[in-house]
């Protein structure tokens, strides 16, 4: 296969098996969206989604939160993990959007990436899937299927999501990452992966990973 056969397969398995594409994180507006992406660093979208409800009762926009102390959001969030970073980025960037943006969130990766405690990768997330702004967040499973696939060399996220918007048509960009992580969780997990199951991989994988996966190194 040349890549551009297997990036044409990618992409139509992928709609065939995901031609509607859930958002992994629950939210009904792009100030909720940036809190919970937030939440995610590090945490599981399931307990992301059993947290936020907690928190969004008691806040749901900036102007309230900042109602909250560090302390109290701290106290919510806490089985997010990272509590003490996250309840001050969550506080501190509630703040910002009232001083500097009116409350709204900005539709910007430069003034997203301002805020404390949001990273590339966050502002990548509620660019498109909020705003509908072409981005590819990269996160485990992206750069897991990508090294898998053969479609990148990359060491880190980094370098991934260069690989991706390179290889990858931008029209295609934002259904493409959320498919990749449903993709990666349901049949190409770090763990417990059958790769009769995973036919992207199957398919078009990298010799080596297919190697290691017949023939697992004894140790």
């Amino acid at each position: 296969m040349t890549k551009q056969e297997k990036v044409d397969f990618v992409i139509t398995t992928l709609n065939a098996l995901y031609p509607e594409i859930p958002i992994p994180l629950d939210h009904k507006d792009p100030y909720t969206l940036l809190v919970a992406v937030l939440l995610s660093a590090q945490c599981t979208d399931v307990r992301v989604n059993k947290i936020t409800p907690l928190l969004f009762a008691k806040a749901d926009n900036p102007y309230d939160m900042i109602k909250l102390s560090v302390e109290k959001i701290k106290e919510i969030i806490r089985p997010c993990g990272l509590s003490p970073m996250k309840s001050k980025g969550i506080y501190g960037l509630s703040q910002m959007l009232i001083e500097e943006h009116n409350g709204i969130v900005p539709q910007s990766f430069e003034a997203l990436e301002a805020f404390p405690a949001v990273g590339h990768k966050t502002a990548s997330v509620v660019m498109s899937q909020a705003f509908g702004v072409p981005a590819f967040p990269v996160d485990t499973h992206i750069h897991r299927l990508m090294y898998r696939w053969n479609l990148t060399n990359g060491k880190n996220v980094t370098q991934t999501e260069k690989d991706a918007k390179r290889i990858f048509p931008k029209e295609h960009w934002n259904d493409l990452h959320l498919q990749m992580i449903w993709y990666g969780r349901e049949y190409s997990p770090a763990r417990g992966w059958d790769l009769e199951k995973d036919i992207i991989t199957k398919t078009i994988g990298r010799s080596t990973v297919l190697k290691e996966y017949y023939n697992p190194k004894k140790k």
